[in-house]
């Protein structure tokens, strides 16, 4: 490994143009959809020109998008079975969502200064970190690491998280302290909600609406799922609370309904889209166990074909202890007790893999998918502080 220090990568600002210029959108539209190479391959040469050990690692089947995984000091070595007994990964999503053009004020893919606000897709969800974090090993020598540092840049986290997911299922070992970079306005979190997206199929059979008996009317099956959709919601607010959240208890939100094709026909089918978000203390499979429990002595009741399939696979809820190293550190740096949010982030995977995980970035939530994303420029000296003295306190 070279012992050139960080001092050879581009200046902060030309990495954040160049990140920002790269597309790199992620979607579950296939016309939407890009690689995320163009991201790595920046990133790829500056932290070899910095010193960092570099791997890219292709998704299964699909060979447009990889992950990258960048070692500078410590022992670490390429295939290793285990974790590292300690060393710091600083993690971000290579990619960003699709965005609409004609309503930003400027190119969404040129970084633009104005206001003390550096805007452009990326900006605070969330590239412009990746840049930051190897800003803030700059100077620092992988002699001088007696454990690694390592820079994690993934795919798809905006679309399915395959990149996060697929390192879970490699069983790549990377480390003890893990900050995932995501917009949380300098304060750490070290828990989050889960975020499930159902599917509820209804099927009937369609007749002339003159007469009941010539069908089985799904929308009418619906009507009644959605009554014990409440009641469960309800149900579930009763039962699970978490106060270290704002909003406390688990969410049901009934998104997307629709049923039928025509007002002179019997609604043969019917389906309705709702949004969980489980506490930390619930599983995906264990509410998705509930929900069939709920609505399918409906349907059999009725007559009704009943299909339920998720969205897209879910992200479990994250919670790192309060009393982990990390969490600990990002509290004394900041002097902010750590939070918990209802936003999904790729924490439970990492976590998965033996990371103690803190979701910990200068951007805001609220910016996050927005026109006219912008981060602060007074936000990115004292998270540049705040990552050199965790390189410092936990690789040092």
């Amino acid at each position: 490994m070279s012992q050139r220090s960080a001092s050879t990568a581009p200046p902060l600002r030309q990495m954040l143009e160049a990140l920002i210029a790269a597309p790199s959108v992620s979607s579950v539209d296939p016309a939407l959809d890009q690689s995320n190479r163009p991201v790595l391959d920046l990133l790829a040469g500056w932290l070899e020109d910095a010193g960092f050990r570099v791997e890219i690692l292709p998704l299964p089947g699909q060979p447009e998008k990889a992950n990258l995984v960048a070692t500078l000091g410590g022992q670490a070595q390429p295939g290793m079975d285990q974790a590292p007994l300690s060393g710091l990964v600083l993690s971000g999503h290579a990619d960003t969502v699709p965005f609409d053009a004609h309503l930003w004020h400027s190119d969404p893919l040129r970084l633009t200064e104005a206001e003390g606000r550096l805007y452009g897709i990326g900006t605070a969800d969330m590239k412009s970190f990746l840049g930051l974090a190897i800003e803030a090993a700059r100077g620092f020598k992988p002699a001088d690491l007696q454990r690694p540092l390592i820079l994690l840049a993934t795919a798809d986290e905006e679309s399915a998280m395959h990149g996060a997911r697929a390192l879970v299922e490699s069983g790549r070992a990377l480390g003890r302290h893990a900050v995932i970079g995501e917009p949380t306005s300098l304060r750490p979190v070290r828990a989050h909600k889960g975020v499930m997206a159902e599917a509820i199929r209804l099927t009937g059979r369609s007749g002339h609406a003159s007469d009941p008996n010539l069908g089985n009317n799904a929308l009418e099956g619906m009507h009644e799922v959605l009554t014990a959709l409440l009641a469960w919601r309800d149900a579930l607010k009763a039962t699970h609370r978490d106060p270290a959240f704002a909003i406390d208890y688990p969410t049901m939100n009934l998104g997307h309904i629709h049923g039928g094709d025509n007002f002179n026909r019997i609604c043969g089918h019917c389906e309705l889209h709702i949004d969980i978000r489980p506490l930390p203390q619930q599983q995906p499979e264990q509410l998705r166990a509930e929900l069939r429990e709920r609505v399918a002595p409906i349907a059999e009741r009725r007559g009704l074909e009943l299909e339920l399939a998720p969205l897209f696979p879910s992200i479990p809820p994250a919670e790192t202890p309060a009393g982990a190293a990390i969490v600990q550190a990002a509290e004394a740096l900041t002097g902010q007790r750590a939070e918990s949010v209802s936003f999904g982030t790729e924490a439970p995977f990492l976590n998965a893999l033996g990371m103690e995980t803190i979701v910990f970035g200068p951007g805001a939530i609220e910016q996050a998918h927005q026109p006219n994303e912008y981060l602060a420029l007074d936000r990115i000296p004292p998270m540049l502080g705040y990552l050199r003295q965790l390189i410092q306190r936990f690789c040092v």
